[in-house]
């Protein structure tokens, strides 16, 4: 059955498909023990944080059983209201890249690069700013893997820890499942 939503896929695996501000940054040795520790636990911490804002919302159903469900609805999407404002105020005083198609999953990422692209080899950190609501962008080191004539640049991540690749599987697998809800809605006329 064709639903109308392709699956995404990179090195085999499902991908996180979007239009979201990112940048290369190129280092000229790679991150040190230390410095890859701190970085995975603040890449654990904002991808803890994005599944708190997305796994909330105005699409969940409240406990009938509850007697306070409803307030805590309207009081979650307040919060969640708050963060999104407070993050485009913090936006547009910390200038973001400009939003490119991109695709990444906890081995690789391929994007067009809208500046000179990067050699291949070149080692680097990719920031991916995937909510406004998240001041702060997801950072993964890796390399260049190739880059093509069209400047479509594709970076092989340095391996990750399970607990940080399981979250990066999961926020891919959260977008697909949303894209394929998307198409079964019937639309109305």
């Amino acid at each position: 059955m064709d639903d109308g939503i392709d699956t995404i896929v990179l090195d085999d695996e499902l991908a996180y498909v979007d239009v979201v501000p990112l940048c290369w940054v190129p280092l000229s040795e790679p991150p040190g023990a230390e410095q890859t520790s701190a970085q995975a636990q603040h890449n654990l911490r904002l991808l803890q944080a994005l599944a708190a804002l997305e796994d909330s919302g105005p699409n969940e159903k409240p406990d009938e059983n509850s007697p306070h469900s409803a307030d805590l609805m309207r009081l979650e999407f307040k919060v969640n209201l708050l963060l999104e404002l407070v993050g485009k105020i913090l936006a547009r005083a910390q200038p973001r890249p400009a939003p490119v198609p991109m695709r990444f999953n906890a081995h690789s990422a391929i994007w067009r690069s809208q500046d000179p692209a990067p050699a291949v080899g070149e080692a680097g950190q990719l920031e991916i700013y995937l909510r406004e609501a998240l001041v702060e962008p997801l950072r993964l080191f890796g390399h260049v893997a190739s880059v093509g004539i069209d400047r479509r640049v594709k970076v092989r991540f340095a391996p990750l820890a399970e607990p940080l690749a399981d979250l990066i599987e999961k926020l891919a697998f959260r977008r697909h499942r949303r894209q394929v809800a998307g198409t079964r809605q019937p639309k109305n006329a």
